[in-house]
């Protein structure tokens, strides 16, 4: 939970203190990013010539726990935690499918680049510093 609450709070942070000028940009660009990690993992994809699936497994660890009596003294007796990991497993994929799915992120991002520069000149416009 504190691996994902930091960087969003250093993020609302910068957010903050960002001019309107920024804000407008950076928002401008708000729906590049997922493309160039579609993009990432579609070439990645094609180069390995396998895809990889996140899957989850549970373990069940045996460990000691602590509890407390009514008297305030503590004792220990033994308990299970349960751990959740997630890990990436090679899935075959068909090479064809991944180059023309490639080729059409591609001509969203080449599309979508353009309107976000015509949304940045509009920031520019609208916020001169």
């Amino acid at each position: 939970m504190i691996r994902t609450t930091l960087p969003l709070l250093a993020l609302a942070t910068v957010a903050a203190c960002a001019t309107p000028r920024e804000q407008c940009i950076r928002d401008a660009n708000r729906g590049l990013a997922p493309l160039d990690r579609l993009i990432a993992t579609t070439q990645g994809n094609i180069n390995r010539g396998f895809g990889l699936a996140e899957v989850q497994d549970v373990r069940v660890l045996r460990t000691t726990c602590e509890g407390t009596n009514e008297d305030g003294s503590t004792f220990r007796f033994p308990c299970e935690e349960t751990e959740t990991f997630t890990r990436q497993e090679p899935v075959s994929i068909n090479i064809a499918e991944e180059r023309t799915k490639l080729a059409q992120l591609q001509q969203r991002r080449a599309e979508q680049g353009q309107a976000a520069q015509q949304r940045i000149q509009q920031c520019v416009a609208i916020h001169p510093e």
